[in-house]
């Protein structure tokens, strides 16, 4: 299992304050590593749980197709 941290954690730990610039690379970053996550672990699901969820097959390929910055 993967621990992000999120950027205002990260900040916290940080004994001089992350400039907002930096701050929101970061929550993009977080946000791009989360979502290539969640694509993964959608690829792994079997077909029955996918059927359970409501979604077929092309519906997961459409979804992992897309790029880690794509929403």
């Amino acid at each position: 299992m993967h621990t992000i941290v999120s950027a205002e954690r990260l900040s916290a730990r940080t004994s001089a304050p992350v400039p907002a610039r930096i701050g929101s690379v970061l929550r993009h970053i977080v946000t791009w590593l989360e979502r290539a996550r969640q694509r993964q672990a959608l690829l792994a699901l079997d077909e029955w749980v996918l059927k359970d969820i409501g979604l077929s097959r092309a519906d997961v390929m459409r979804e992992t197709d897309k790029a880690f910055w794509q929403e």
